[in-house]
């Protein structure tokens, strides 16, 4: 039996993440990029031309941090905002040129950090992984709907 949820589950969760995080940035920033900013990126080119609303449902943003996000990747000429022809009031994101150019060159470098980051652990163990996380993932979702 664990001593402590918080302790066995909760800080090494935590402190997995930050490292992660750290050395992804880490890595990222020779491309003038942050993973907060790669992730919108990556998923803007899943799904081109879309609302910014649309978009922060996708990489689960509030529309404020979004919006900031999105200016820092504009400034960057990585990305677009156009008029959305069907409601005056929202915007089209889509990738430029250069955000899909940028996206060519780190979709290579971040699998290669992701087969050093899960060196030595087998495909079994990290769909197992992935399982508990989403199990996880599931049950906070639902208590967060009961509790509302």
């Amino acid at each position: 039996m664990y001593k402590s949820y918080d302790e066995s589950i909760g800080q090494l969760t935590n402190q997995t993440n930050k490292i992660i995080m750290r050395y992804l940035n880490s890595k990222l920033e020779l491309h003038d990029i942050t993973l907060e900013q790669w992730i919108v990126l990556s998923k803007l080119s899943q799904q081109d031309k879309i609302t910014q609303k649309q978009l922060a449902e996708n990489v689960d943003k509030d529309q404020p941090t979004l919006a900031r996000i999105l200016d820092i990747l504009e400034r960057k000429k990585f990305v677009e905002r156009k008029p959305n022809e069907k409601d005056r009031r929202a915007f089209r994101v889509h990738m430029t040129e250069k955000g899909i150019n940028l996206k060519k060159q780190v979709t290579p470098l971040l699998e290669n950090l992701f087969e050093t980051i899960v060196l030595g652990i087998s495909g079994e163990e990290i769909e197992t992984y992935k399982r508990v996380l989403s199990k996880i993932k599931r049950n906070i979702t639902i208590q967060e709907k009961v509790e509302k």
